[in-house]
């Protein structure tokens, strides 16, 4: 079956957890905003298979799931093996690219367009996941540092992704 009617009144729990939150809760955001971000960095994926990137985005998905199960209470979290692998792959990439000396206007390709909004979702996804550490004790759930440094060097990644996959034409910058 598809579906449970559990959550009919606006509620829902999180594995392995007996209390249940509202579906408009900063965690069920937090969890939301990973899984967004999830699915359209399955599309970016789908999108770039023909690309270098696409192999990039494989452990991502991955890594957010881990994410997603660190905050609904399964006792996994990103390790800090995550983070410098993440941090080595943006610096693989980025020496493959010129110097920025501006901002850049998203687009040139559609690959590169997919990844810089995936960027801005990822963005959103970490605040979300960080305002879940600020909230009063009983309804806060802990998030490893690794995990937030994780989202945080991830819009890193998706944008010098988003940039290589623009490599083989011309950047636009904002005209000011």
């Amino acid at each position: 079956m598809f579906y449970t009617r559990k959550g009919d009144k606006g509620l829902t729990n999180l594995f392995g957890c007996a209390k249940k939150f509202s579906k408009s809760s900063p965690v069920i955001e937090a969890l939301g905003a990973l899984d967004e971000l999830n699915s359209l960095l399955g599309f970016c994926k789908m999108k770039t298979i023909k690309h270098p990137v696409s192999n990039s985005l494989k452990e991502v998905q991955n890594n957010l799931f881990i994410i997603q199960g660190e905050i609904a209470g399964c006792g996994k979290s990103i390790n800090k093996k995550s983070v410098l692998e993440i941090e080595k792959e943006i610096d693989k990439i980025g020496k493959k690219l010129p110097k920025i000396k501006s901002f850049t206007v998203s687009g040139g390709t559609e690959p590169s367009a997919l990844l810089d909004y995936s960027r801005a979702v990822a963005r959103r996804a970490e605040r979300r996941c960080v305002a879940i550490t600020c909230l009063p004790a009983r309804q806060k759930k802990n998030i490893s540092s690794e995990s937030l440094k994780y989202l945080n060097r991830l819009s890193s990644l998706l944008f010098v992704l988003a940039r290589y996959a623009n490599h083989d034409i011309k950047e636009k910058h904002p005209k000011y």
